[in-house]
């Protein structure tokens, strides 16, 4: 008798990209390339290209609440990447399912500002998110711009970075993982603090100059829930989403999509 195999279930929950480089789309995308099964649960639409988003259509609370039901209690997951949730009533009903269903691990990318400089993220949703939600999840992925929005304050320099994401930690969540990409000079350094090892990890990279580069977040966050999806320890699967999304700029630097930022090569190594 055949084996019956198993799919790594990766569930993500964000807001759909109509452009397709960022959100739920780049999410999958992330997923499948990285040789897990995704499922979504789609927290609100946008209109949006490559320029910038023009409009945000949130899905009613209740029917996110009926998408997180239908998946979590037929499928299930190995692993929960979150992206763009809106409102603080949003966050409040997906931390309440997250606890319901007893799912972990669980990859939070805060979501606050678009590549293009739009807001994704209401003022009085920051509160309900370090309140309710982070202190769920095993990780927490914000750039410089989202770390400073939570903290209150700039971030300027690698020192600044630690602290942060010591102070991050603080608010109930397992690691951090603080972005460097936004630093205007130097490389694409990122810093994992992991909690239970009060331990500082600096992963450098190298600056990619393109303008291809809408959705890294989303794209980083996936690879990560994708990896540790497939047993990978914390360190290591941020180790390897790192080599991949380094990867999918360098490839996709060579297209041309839009007229401004386009996305990344989602699936450089499976065609050219």
């Amino acid at each position: 008798m055949e084996r019956i195999k198993k799919y790594h279930r990766v569930l993500t929950i964000a807001g759909s990209d109509s452009g397709g480089g960022a959100g739920i789309q780049a999410d999958l995308k992330t997923i499948a390339a990285n040789g897990c099964y995704g499922m979504s649960v789609i927290t609100a639409l946008t209109a949006q290209n490559t320029r910038g988003v023009t409009g945000i259509h949130a899905v009613p609370v209740e029917f996110v609440a009926a998408q997180l039901e239908a998946v979590l209690s037929d499928i299930g997951a190995d692993a929960i990447k979150i992206g763009m949730l809106f409102s603080a009533e949003l966050i409040r009903t997906v931390a309440e399912h997250l606890k319901k269903f007893d799912v972990c691990p669980i990859v939070l990318d805060p979501v606050m500002v678009a590549q293009s400089g739009g807001r994704l993220l209401q003022d009085e949703a920051i509160a309900a998110l370090k309140r309710s939600l982070i202190p769920l999840v095993q990780l927490i992925t914000p750039n410089l711009p989202e770390a400073s929005g939570l903290l209150g304050r700039e971030i300027a320099s690698a020192d600044a970075i630690m602290q942060a994401a010591v102070e991050l930690a603080d608010l109930g969540c397992a690691n951090v993982l603080i972005k460097g990409g936004h630093f205007e000079h130097g490389n694409s350094d990122d810093y994992l603090y992991l909690g239970a090892e009060r331990r500082m990890v600096i992963l450098p990279g190298e600056r990619i100059a393109t303008p291809n580069n809408h959705g890294t977040g989303c794209t980083l966050s996936s690879a990560i829930a994708s990896f540790i999806a497939k047993g990978e320890p914390l360190e290591q699967a941020v180790r390897l989403a790192k080599e991949y999304i380094t990867g999918a700029l360098k490839s996709g630097a060579s297209y041309a999509i839009g007229h401004g930022h386009g996305p990344v090569h989602h699936f450089f190594r499976s065609f050219c």
